[in-house]
């Protein structure tokens, strides 16, 4: 079984295992992240798996020295997060749409910042002042939200905003980001389901037979790594070369790819 989608600890599985396990079974608790960003743990006190972003939902199964076991609802990602970093789930409205955004406390450009915030964090808006949303933490400029259930049409463009974004093994957002997280922040901002980590991505969508041109938008895989096509001759993606999100040559990167003993492209996708 994969740890990373497998709802279960040593003690307590989630019911949706239900005849797969003789553990004990519970619905789970579902919560949401109350700080602008945490990372999701391999194990208590752990290594960094993902990383999940204000307002994002999460279904608690289990708890232990300090932190909680459970899983993303976006994708089914699971981890421990620290306990202290999540709240209650409210009634959310709005999502942060912009690669990046702040929480003011009021609504103009002057007032000091209440904390950053990176695309996908989910947000109660209740009402606007002039070009600004107000919401239970602070004000953010509306400009930078979309409603629940808008989204952006491509999600090359989406990538292109986190251009010079600083790379982070695990990262998920502008504070830092990899290439899984960089692919997987894309799709989701435009309503396309994506997993979190490029193995898992090797199968989504379909594959694209040999020979064929490749399009804007298409993912390529090497062992450990995704990139989403730019155009013709270029991709976009987080990197360890550059550490940094940026475009590179398709020919370029392949030629220095298989340099470092990284080999060739493993898989061509089209989602």
């Amino acid at each position: 079984m994969d740890r990373r989608l497998h709802r279960a600890t040593t003690k307590v599985a989630h019911r949706s295992l239900a005849g797969q396990t003789d553990l004990p079974l519970t619905d789970g608790e579902d919560l949401a992240l109350a700080v602008p960003l945490a990372d999701l743990l391999r194990a208590p006190r752990g290594a960094r798996e993902r990383q999940l972003v204000l307002g994002e939902a999460f279904c608690v199964i289990d708890r232990d020295q300090g932190h909680v076991f459970g899983f993303a609802r976006k994708d089914g990602y699971c981890g421990w997060l620290r306990a202290g970093d999540l709240g209650a789930a409210g009634t959310v409205t709005h999502w942060v749409a912009s690669p990046g955004t702040h929480l003011y406390e009021g609504p103009k450009v002057q007032s000091r910042e209440v904390m950053a915030l990176s695309m996908g964090a989910r947000l109660t808006v209740y009402g606007q002042t002039g070009s600004w949303s107000e919401t239970p933490l602070g004000y953010v400029p509306t400009a930078h939200l979309m409603a629940l259930g808008q989204h952006h049409a491509d999600p090359v463009s989406v990538a292109e905003g986190f251009v010079h974004t600083p790379y982070l093994w695990g990262g998920n957002s502008r504070a830092g980001i990899d290439c899984s997280g960089l692919v997987q922040i894309a799709h989701h901002a435009c309503g396309i389901d994506m997993p979190g980590d490029s193995d898992l991505q090797e199968a989504a969508g379909a594959g694209i037979a040999p020979g064929a041109d490749l399009r804007r938008g298409d993912l390529l895989f090497w062992r450990g790594h995704v990139a989403m096509v730019a155009d013709a001759q270029r991709l976009i993606h987080a990197n360890g070369h550059t550490m940094s999100v940026a475009y590179e040559g398709i020919a370029d990167c392949r030629a220095r790819i298989a340099a470092q003993g990284g080999g060739d492209v493993t898989h061509r996708r089209r989602v």
